[in-house]
């Protein structure tokens, strides 16, 4: 019965992951999951928050510090993006309660919120994102491919809000 559950839960866990590609000689996380994105090209919007978790394992013992880095290949040239401390500090936004230092083969998700700049272009690009400890060495990395559109205004998101003080409000 306890095989039955295990199986049934690597599933769910399998089917709600992102397919993303393995860096070269990189080791690749367990799964990666980007909100509202099963299968690559994932559709995100500038001026928005991109949603992913990287579920990854610890590749030394007592990792103190991990940082997040990205780049985007556009046009074949790979181009470097700072992220923000609050972002690239692995440490500070690891989910389920877990924290650094990690130990080898330690089972962790990081919670991973990329804004998407209004300023970007609309474009195809591979992101690639990898989670380095201290002495720069690659934990995981994985490339995923995203185009990125424009979002919706204010006044075009104010459109689609329903007014629930108003019942009159809603039509039918």
């Amino acid at each position: 019965m306890l095989r039955i559950v295990v199986t049934f839960a690597l599933i769910l866990a399998s089917v709600s992951a992102t397919t993303v590609q393995q860096c070269k000689n990189k080791p690749l996380p367990l799964d990666v999951k980007i909100q509202d994105c099963d299968v690559p090209p994932c559709i995100v919007y500038k001026g928005t928050i991109a949603v992913m978790e990287v579920h990854f394992l610890g590749n030394n013992n007592n990792i103190k510090s991990i940082t997040a880095t990205t780049t985007a290949k556009v046009l074949g040239m790979n181009l470097p993006y700072d992220l923000p401390e609050d972002v690239s500090n692995v440490c500070r936004n690891l989910l389920y309660g877990a924290m650094c230092p990690i130990d080898k083969d330690e089972d962790v998700t990081y919670q991973f919120n990329f804004y998407v700049e209004p300023a970007f272009p609309e474009i195809t690009a591979d992101v690639t994102v990898t989670l380095n400890d201290a002495q720069n060495e690659p934990i995981t990395c994985f490339v995923v491919s995203c185009k990125l559109r424009k979002g919706a205004t204010a006044s075009q998101q104010d459109e689609y809000l329903l007014d629930w003080t108003n019942p009159s409000a809603i039509s039918e």
